[in-house]
């Protein structure tokens, strides 16, 4: 079975407060590795130390486009030294999302990638709902990934998202199997929004098992919007896949 751990999205209103602090409390409820979005103004040397501390490890990491393209070796340097083996392309702005945009960045992705490679890191993209929009009959993400090279583009699958436009998370991860380093492990309830993993409609043990039966290293929980205090329903989820038998 793949390995649990937690998009520290999920606590960023604590992590607003004292990101290190808060690493070590997510550290104490058992997860046994964090997936960044923002390394909160932490040097790599720091943000290494803190996870050697906390017997962490970085399990992937979300980089904004714009950061990208800024300086992409200063983005692939920080994975480096945090032992960061997954860097991801998390989300695209509403002017970027036509087909237009995705053909050309297509080619771009393939650059990143290599890049990434030569220094033992892994990019990849990572979808919501607006790439399953339909353009002549096939989704972006479809056009997407079959207009990038496999060995250099994995896709980071958030189950929620692809169930939430109305599409099967197994049957797409059957599909892209040995494609699919770290999948999101979220949750969705009876009206479609968020709920802590195990809480709600979707198959979090059938899913959790094609992902590892597809090569999938990681399961990382995520909750956008949290409606108990952010540290306990990542506490909440974390026992729910230990019920299930998902997460040691």
């Amino acid at each position: 079975m793949a390995e649990v751990g937690l998009q520290l999205y999920t606590v960023r209103d604590e992590t607003a407060r004292d990101f290190a602090g808060t690493v070590r409390k997510v550290a104490a409820l058992g997860y046994l590795a964090v997936e960044f979005a923002g390394y909160g103004d932490l040097s790599a040397e720091d943000m290494r130390d803190l996870l050697a501390e906390t017997g962490m490890r970085a399990a992937s990491s979300h980089v904004g486009l714009a950061a990208l393209e800024a300086d992409f070796d200063r983005e692939l340097a920080y994975c480096v030294t945090i032992g960061c083996p997954n860097l991801f392309l998390p989300w695209l702005p509403l002017e970027q999302r036509g087909s237009d945009f995705f053909a050309a960045l297509a080619p771009r992705l393939n650059e990143y990638g290599r890049r990434a490679r030569a220094a033992g890191v892994t990019f990849g993209y990572h979808n919501h709902d607006f790439e399953f929009a339909l353009d002549d009959g096939q989704t972006l993400l479809a056009r997407l990934l079959d207009a990038t090279d496999p060995n250099l583009v994995t896709l980071e699958l958030d189950v929620y998202w692809a169930a939430y436009a109305g599409f099967d998370p197994i049957a797409l991860l059957r599909r892209y199997a040995g494609r699919v380093p770290v999948i999101h492990l979220k949750d969705m309830d009876t009206d479609r929004r968020y709920t802590e993993v195990g809480d709600g409609t979707l198959d979090i043990t059938a899913i959790s098992a094609t992902a590892t039966e597809g090569g999938t290293a990681w399961l990382i929980v995520e909750h956008d919007a949290p409606t108990l205090p952010s540290l306990d329903s990542a506490k909440r989820s974390l026992e729910n896949l230990r019920r299930l038998g998902i997460a040691g």
